[in-house]
């Protein structure tokens, strides 16, 4: 695989998902059910959205594309009770800035260091699927609140076929 091939696949699968966790929260009923925290259950999907935002507005958005994003990871974990439509408005914001960089990043920077935030290092296009793989292991958790909170079995169709086209 190309290493422009590999930009061109996390582009697609980070798009996909971050279409998907608009979806998920599209399916609660109201926003209340968005933060209902379950007993044992240490993050509400409203949360979850919140952080996977800011990790990729600040990883890929700000380090990588420039946008001027700051991160306020405090917040991710501390902001309460926000309407669905501005959980919805900030991945939209994510989704233009984080595929906007990768559309504009060169290959060339894959093989180049990545200081990670636990002070190790590793190539940068590893870092790049390390958070495709974090949306993707997040976006599960929030499909799982989902159902618990409402009852509810029905798919998000997340990971349709149509979307790895």
């Amino acid at each position: 695989m190309s290493d422009r091939a590999l930009l061109d696949d996390l582009r697609v699968i980070i798009g996909r998902d971050l279409d998907g966790l608009q979806r998920e929260l599209e399916l609660y009923p109201d926003d209340a059910s968005v933060w209902v925290l379950p007993e044992g259950v240490p993050n509400s999907a409203g949360t979850l959205a919140l952080h996977l935002v800011g990790n990729l507005r600040h990883f890929i958005g700000a380090l990588l594309g420039g946008s001027g994003y700051v991160r306020d990871r405090e917040a991710e974990f501390g902001d309460r009770d926000l309407p669905r439509s501005e959980l919805i408005t900030r991945i939209d914001a994510a989704r233009t800035e984080v595929l906007g960089a990768l559309d504009r990043m060169s290959p060339d920077v894959l093989d180049d260091p990545f200081a990670m935030p636990n002070g190790a290092s590793a190539p940068f296009g590893r870092f790049l699927v390390h958070l495709a793989v974090h949306l993707g292991y997040h976006l599960g958790q929030v499909d799982y609140h989902r159902r618990m909170v409402t009852g509810e079995g029905a798919s998000a169709q997340m990971l349709g076929l149509k979307a790895l086209a």
